[in-house]
């Protein structure tokens, strides 16, 4: 039977907030650098997490740990070093400033100055880390509509990118289609059996553990 109880309802919200928040605030931010003002002038070039969340996507992230926010527009035309290399930089900001609040918020606690504090710091603490952890691996994974299919298409060589870019229109189903192996058997999540541990991994190295 599901159960959430209300502290760690209220900590999945503030990391939620936190971490679409900073996340689509990265993509805008990159993309201004790199000389494409779209997102400025469509005020997504904000913190402010209600600028950024869909409603469903937001409700699904808070109780099946699935969800996403509203894309954060692009034009990849007006990027600096040209349209692959300008996306993919503008798509590694997004998880790249979710492993950065989840360095941030685990610093004191690799510092030993939160260990004695109450059970709803620490719980709020590891519950941030978390879910931003697991939201810059989730979003690196190399399949369309995920940053990490941009990415990929910034780091290969042109002829390759091509071919990898003329498959982007079965990425979401190829994404959705994992998913649902996960859900369907533990032996089938391939999603969680490549990302628990790097997640895992990665919350350790954080904490100092």
């Amino acid at each position: 039977m599901f159960t959430l109880d209300l502290p760690e309802l209220l900590a999945r919200a503030i990391a939620l907030l936190l971490g679409f928040g900073v996340h689509e605030a990265a993509h805008a931010w990159a993309a201004y650098r790199l000389g494409d003002d779209t997102a400025k002038r469509a005020g997504r070039l904000t913190l402010n997490p209600l600028a950024h969340l869909d409603p469903l996507g937001a409700l699904m992230a808070l109780f099946a740990m699935f969800g996403w926010a509203k894309p954060v527009p692009v034009n990849p035309l007006r990027l600096r070093f040209g349209p692959r290399t300008g996306l993919a930089l503008v798509s590694v900001a997004g998880p790249a400033s979710n492993l950065l609040v989840a360095g941030l918020v685990a610093l004191p606690w690799r510092l030993g100055l939160i260990h004695n504090a109450p059970e709803v710091v620490l719980l709020l603490v590891w519950v941030i880390v978390a879910m931003n952890v697991g939201l810059a691996l989730f979003n690196l994974i190399p399949l369309a509509p995920l940053d990490g299919h941009s990415v990929l298409n910034g780091i290969l060589e042109p002829r390759l990118a091509e071919r990898v870019q003329a498959l982007q229109v079965y990425g979401p189903m190829i994404l959705l289609g994992l998913l649902m192996l996960g859900r369907i058997s533990p032996s089938l999540d391939i999603l969680g059996r490549t990302l628990y541990p790097a997640a895992i991994a990665t919350m350790r190295f954080m904490f100092g553990l």
